[in-house]
């Protein structure tokens, strides 16, 4: 009996740590199956999980209406892209910003907004050309990422009524399309740790 305790204790061990790695022995903080997606881009053209494969990508949610977060999330993802293609990884890594407003949100304000920001768009995608509840059930189920839409009462004339609730992690996907880690985006300081890992997972 205190054999078969062992042996189950063993075994409970395997999977906690096995829960932290995917397949290819990445380690990470958890590992997310990302879900199936075909949506559009700033140019108007279509980006899939499949046209991904093979290349680890950096992935954030954001809207172009943000006056909080999103602004220093994009402007430190434009950094960190600029910090992948210092080191000559460029072909190795993509960026993808999901928009959580598409209904705003179309290719031509996605590329507006990106421009600001001297975005690269080589091998970054700013991406919408979806349903509002489309995206709100990718964001969960592939990042564990709520998204919600919130009225507001006292919005200044001319700006929008609304705001959202969401993620401000940027998250680094495997080439097989699994989420591994999430860093606070709106940091600067994060962008250094996030690179160094997206360099230690490449090589």
């Amino acid at each position: 009996m205190k054999r078969r305790f062992i042996g189950i204790g063993f075994l409970l061990m395997i999977l906690l740590l096995t829960a932290c790695s995917n397949s290819k022995g990445y380690e990470g903080d958890y590992s997310y199956d990302v879900k199936e997606f075909e949506f559009t881009n700033q140019d108007g053209e279509t980006v899939s999980k499949e046209d991904l494969k093979g290349d680890f990508w950096v992935a954030d949610f954001i809207f172009t209406n943000c006056t909080s977060a999103c602004p220093p999330m994009t402007n430190n993802m434009a950094r960190l892209q600029t910090m992948v293609e210092e080191a000559g990884l460029e072909d190795q890594v993509r960026f993808v910003s999901f928009s959580i407003d598409p209904e705003y949100d179309s290719p031509e304000v996605l590329k507006d907004y990106a421009n600001k920001f001297q975005a690269d768009f080589s091998n970054w995608d700013f991406l919408t050309g979806y349903e509002p509840e489309t995206i709100k059930e990718f964001a969960l189920k592939s990042f564990k990422a709520p998204v919600e839409k919130l009225p507001l009462k006292d919005a200044p004339e001319g700006q929008p009524d609304y705001d959202f609730m969401h993620s401000s992690r940027m998250y680094i996907i495997t080439p097989e399309g699994n989420a591994i880690k999430g860093y606070i985006g709106t940091d600067i300081n994060n962008m250094e740790p996030l690179f160094e890992d997206l360099k230690g997972y490449i090589q």
